[in-house]
């Protein structure tokens, strides 16, 4: 028995990952800008700073989509899942001013199935051109020993930047600012846990069953592609004291995040309409009023604080490009996050 076969033996398959690798490489050629440097397939990823952003300030994150990738394997559909990737990072670091620059991506797996990964980079590589950002590598890893048969983990780190004097801090709120909320797409990347719990384990459905509650079947409503905000904010981001992106923790744990000290925001939760996946959800889950808010965005997925002058404009820029927002609330004196009806 050669070494390839002893390997392929114990889980691992090289002929399938170098097809992944061939077709991930089309996928990054694909998806370079004019800053981008090196050569597809390198041990590193290289990407110039641009010139025109004076006094640069790297802002990097680095996040999954969880067990979201679980219906993702349910519904055989996984380009969906590399979307979401990108834009939920593109949404992390716009919450500081910062634009996209770089992207990579990390996928693990019991083994290395061609289609699959392809998929998957697809979608990265999709987002990734859709913001003008460079998908500069990212790994494939077969490890059959941590991974069940069938099942993969999705991750990524993005790079992107923003000049310090125009880097958002949250230190620019002040009592008197009004919180715009910016619709969701779904329930984006997080509280799938949750509802997995309810949809497959306590309803019993399928991914392809249709839910006359929701329009839509099971899988298309669960696997909506997370939205990316940086249209629709990124033309007003001078006017923009801050930004929250409604993720894991829900409103109350990531408006808190972008509070200074001494400012209190209040929410008021009947101030928008909540989707109908939510209300299904938390009906068919009997999900708790507290629980509802910090597990899943309830159709909210970004949160811009503006002074009063600048609400109009703030709200014009997202309507402007089909996104659907709503005043949500405002600051006032005191700390952390408060909602009311």
């Amino acid at each position: 028995m050669s070494g390839a076969e002893r390997y392929r033996a114990a889980g691992v398959d090289l002929d399938a990952a170098d097809e992944a690798k061939r077709r991930i490489a089309g996928a990054l050629r694909l998806a370079r800008t004019d800053l981008a440097r090196g050569q597809v397939g390198a041990f590193g990823g290289m990407v110039r700073v641009p010139p025109d952003v004076p006094d640069p300030v790297l802002v990097m994150s680095t996040d999954g989509v969880g067990t979201k990738v679980l219906v993702a394997i349910a519904a055989g559909r996984h380009d969906t899942v590399g979307e979401d990737l990108v834009n939920h990072s593109v949404n992390d670091i716009l919450v500081h001013g910062a634009r996209p620059l770089a992207f990579l991506d990390y996928i693990a797996a019991a083994s290395i199935e061609p289609e699959t990964v392809a998929g998957i980079v697809e979608g990265v590589a999709r987002g990734c051109r859709a913001h003008d950002m460079t998908l500069a590598g990212g790994e494939t890893a077969a490890l059959p020993d941590l991974y069940q048969p069938g099942h993969y983990d999705l991750a990524g780190t993005i790079v992107g930047v923003v000049s310090e004097t125009k880097a958002l801090h949250g230190d620019r709120v002040r009592p008197g600012d009004v919180l715009v909320g910016y619709a969701a797409s779904g329930l984006h990347t997080n509280g799938y846990t949750l509802a997995r719990k309810i949809v497959f384990d306590e309803l019993g459905l399928e991914v392809d069953t249709e839910v006359e509650a929701i329009g839509a079947t099971v899988g298309d409503a669960l696997l909506a592609v997370h939205r990316s905000y940086a249209a629709a904010v990124t033309p007003v981001l001078d006017a923009v004291h801050a930004l929250a992106h409604i993720t894991g923790g829900g409103i109350p744990g990531n408006l808190g995040r972008s509070l200074p000290a001494g400012c209190a925001a209040v929410v008021h939760t009947g101030a928008w309409p909540v989707p109908p996946l939510f209300r299904w959800l938390v009906e068919a889950g009997q999900v708790s009023a507290d629980e509802r808010y910090r597990v899943f965005n309830m159709g909210v997925g970004m949160i811009a604080i503006v002074a009063p002058g600048d609400v109009e404009a703030v709200r014009h820029a997202a309507e402007a490009v089909g996104v659907h927002t709503w005043t949500i609330g405002g600051i006032r004196a005191g700390d952390g996050v408060q909602l009311e009806p």
